[in-house]
């Protein structure tokens, strides 16, 4: 696999996180909300903001039956055709907000949920496509999102990994150069303890692809523990306001959120640094007060000496602690007082 980059930013565990602000419908059937939230994106310093392409239409269908509708969760007793019709993006929209989103110096891009909804992006250049953790298993958007030869992610909420290879398969059969997989928890919201973060590395050893975290959790310590578990891609549902009351609210970040997010998981990432014993800068200064061989007697030229002569204690300027025994039974070369370091220059 070729470098992982969306609009040339390198992604990957030698960089800081890629952190994606999720709008999904926290716009709340307002475009200029929807401005706002961009606005908000590129102000707290995240990487991208995402939006999802879909019509009620185009991800489910208008019925009265049983199975469409929705009997427990945050949006219990509406029809899935009722949800998706109050919850998504015109698509007249998305040119205008792709529009200011490169104004405003921030990349945008969508998930999409059919063909058409692909068409549409490939239209207007999207630099990327996220397929979502519902659509996991949907191999023929798979397959027709990586023909676009785009940087693909795939969340992986509710796949198992036979789900999650085959759905790796089939982008990189399908042309897909930059694949990255996002660990995920399908609850909204979901509990942080759902989330077995261990399973991070297990992917990276798996698929041998970058590997991030779509966080649905109400706060930011998974996001930030999973950066230190070698995520590098970290996406989170942001909302200008949970008491706006958007969809996704209740399980979205606020500005300030999103502003310590950014933060954190890059602080998070930069304490990683590298394998690296040598010493550090900051430790310099101290390394006089490390332990050393010190006289603890006076002695005088050709005294032997004993464990009663000397002490390993700090500051550090005598001959290291390692040396004790080899010191020990050695003459002195010269009148030591108490509180002399031990070096080789007063020992015969």
């Amino acid at each position: 696999m070729s470098d992982f980059k969306i609009n040339n930013r390198l992604i990957g565990h030698n960089f800081s996180p890629y952190v994606i602000a999720e709008m999904s419908a926290n716009h709340n059937g307002n475009i200029e909300n929807a401005y706002k939230i961009i606005d908000m994106a590129k102000r707290t310093g995240a990487d991208a903001i995402k939006m999802q392409t879909y019509t009620p239409d185009t991800i489910t269908m208008d019925s009265e039956l049983p199975d469409f509708q929705l009997t427990n969760g945050l949006w219990t007793g509406r029809s899935l055709y009722q949800l998706y019709q109050a919850a998504y993006t015109p698509w007249d929209w998305h040119k205008p907000l792709f529009d200011y989103a490169h104004k405003v110096g921030i990349t945008i891009f969508s998930s999409p949920f059919d063909s058409t909804a692909v068409d549409l992006l490939e239209d207007l250049n999207a630099p990327a496509y996220k397929i979502a953790s519902f659509e996991a298993i949907d191999l023929p958007l798979i397959q027709y999102a990586a023909s676009t030869g785009k940087p693909l992610i795939i969340s992986t909420g509710m796949a198992d990994a036979e789900e999650i290879a085959a759905a790796v398969e089939m982008a990189q059969q399908s042309g897909c150069q930059q694949l990255a997989l996002l660990h995920c928890v399908s609850g909204y919201p979901a509990p942080s303890s759902d989330y077995h973060l261990r399973t991070i590395t297990d992917m990276q050893q798996r698929f041998k692809l970058p590997i991030g975290l779509s966080d649905h959790t109400l706060d930011n310590i998974t996001a930030i523990a999973a950066t230190t578990l070698g995520a590098c891609i970290i996406e989170k549902h942001v909302t200008l306001n949970r008491s706006d009351g958007g969809p996704d609210a209740s399980f979205s970040l606020q500005p300030n959120e999103l502003n310590n997010l950014v933060r954190d998981v890059r602080a998070a990432w930069s304490v990683l640094g590298k394998v690296n014993y040598a010493r550090k800068s900051s430790e310099q200064a101290n390394v006089k007060f490390r332990r050393s061989l010190y006289f603890i007697k006076d002695m005088k030229p050709g005294d032997v000496i004993t464990e009663a002569h000397i002490r390993s204690i700090r500051p550090g300027f005598g001959l290291a602690p390692k040396y004790y025994a080899q010191v020990l039974g050695c003459q002195v070369s010269q009148v030591v007082e108490r509180g002399y370091p031990v070096s080789w220059e007063v020992l015969k």
